[in-house]
């Protein structure tokens, strides 16, 4: 079982690594957040997961031993299979699924793309009591806030860009933006349509 790597970022893609240990390269399914962290030779250390299937041999790997542990929980629960799970932790942080799942409150997973209403009603029933993680101080304020991203790449995919160009985009201009415009569905979306330009349809994958 590999439950960790060290070593040296040798590609970078939207969704994966492919970290160098010891002259072996490793391809490692990432967050899209943390994927956007690294650079290559960037010195990499990953917590990760194999998922043995009869057909190929999968590794996941994640920032922090929080962030896997609430993986392995997620792909326990019916339905969720391991690309959702990271599906999940690439849309919502430790602490917001833990406060999601406290609160049975499932709206957070049904806006992860490959979630069904079923599914997110499945996550925060076999979850709830399991996650070991409490969320700080003033959850409600941290997940109110953390939604902001997630309703401002849905308006924009419904302006007509791929949800993969709405969440980069939003993720690059949150990272400059100030508190309040974080905190701001509206001012949030301004400032990231002045980022993209006008509204235009892509195709699919775009």
């Amino acid at each position: 079982m590999i439950s960790s790597l060290h070593g040296t970022a040798a590609h970078v893609a939207d969704d994966s690594l492919v970290v160098v240990v010891g002259g072996v390269g490793f391809s490692v399914a990432v967050t899209a957040q943390f994927a956007r962290t690294v650079h290559i030779g960037d010195d990499v250390h990953l917590h990760t997961n194999l998922i043995v299937r009869e057909d190929a041999l999968s590794l996941y790997g994640f920032e922090s031993r929080e962030e896997l542990t609430v993986f392995t929980q997620l792909i326990g629960v019916t339905g969720v299979g391991p690309k959702s799970a990271l599906g999940v932790l690439s849309s919502l942080t430790v602490p917001q699924i833990a406060q999601a799942v406290a609160d049975d409150d499932d709206a957070p997973f049904r806006r992860v793309s490959g979630i069904g209403p079923k599914t997110a009603k499945l996550i925060v029933v076999q979850l709830a009591g399991k996650l070991s993680v409490v969320p700080t101080a003033a959850p409600a304020a941290v997940s109110a806030q953390g939604q902001v991203p997630v309703q401002v790449t849905q308006a924009l995919v419904g302006l007509g860009w791929s949800e993969r160009t709405a969440a980069e985009a939003v993720a690059s201009v949150a990272e400059s933006a100030s508190d309040a415009d974080r905190a701001s569905v509206q001012s949030l979306l301004r400032l990231t349509l002045a980022l993209l330009g006008p509204a235009r349809k892509e195709t699919v994958g775009g």
